[in-house]
């Protein structure tokens, strides 16, 4: 097995295990309690179960919400496999997706539900509980977009599949600018 896979493949393993961890620790120590203030009321500890799908949305439904989740996971493999070289930053980002959909995956084939337990709020606007799962899941939907877009760290200029491998375009058979014309300028 190539060595991006598994660093990937790593990463996303320890994500699973800590959003394991930290759902069998919920559920032991949160459910039945009232919340645990952590930073005031800005950050709490509350312990819910969520059927639906990411902060509550489809809850209550019986639509298999598990199928997002394999989908997601075996789509991410396939990149995986099929783009080795992805940047690191973009290795970095799926490795957080995919151990976020399993973490999520288990427990929706296990009990039908999510376990969360994280509140945010702020004043009067409250953020839907949500678990670490969902947060490495968030982190690594904007690290990879910002990456991709070419506007975040480790994003690379040219080539969208080449990885941050420390080659200039012209080394990756980019085009240069046109001869007679100046970079910069348009062509028409």
């Amino acid at each position: 097995m190539r060595r991006p896979l598994v660093q990937a493949l790593l990463i996303a393993s320890l994500v699973l295990a800590f959003d394991q961890w930290t759902k069998r620790w919920a559920s032991g120590m949160l459910a039945g309690h009232p919340p645990i203030r952590v930073l005031g009321s800005f950050a709490q500890l509350s312990y819910t179960r969520n059927s639906g799908v990411a902060f509550g949305l489809g809850a209550g439904t019986h639509f298999p919400y598990w199928l997002f989740s394999v989908a997601a996971s075996v789509a991410i493999v396939v990149l995986l496999v099929r783009r080795p070289r992805q940047g690191p930053v973009r290795r970095v980002a799926l490795s957080l997706v995919l151990g976020g959909a399993l973490g999520n995956l288990i427990d929706r084939v296990t009990t039908g539900e999510v376990v969360d337990f994280i509140l945010l709020s702020w004043r009067r606007w409250q953020f839907p509980v949500f678990n670490a799962a969902d947060s490495a899941v968030t982190v690594g939907v904007v690290m990879f977009a910002l990456a991709w877009s070419g506007t975040g760290p480790g994003a690379t200029r040219g080539d969208p599949h080449a990885g941050a491998s420390g080659q200039d375009d012209a080394r990756r058979g980019a085009a240069g600018p046109v001869p007679g014309v100046g970079a910069g300028r348009p062509l028409a």
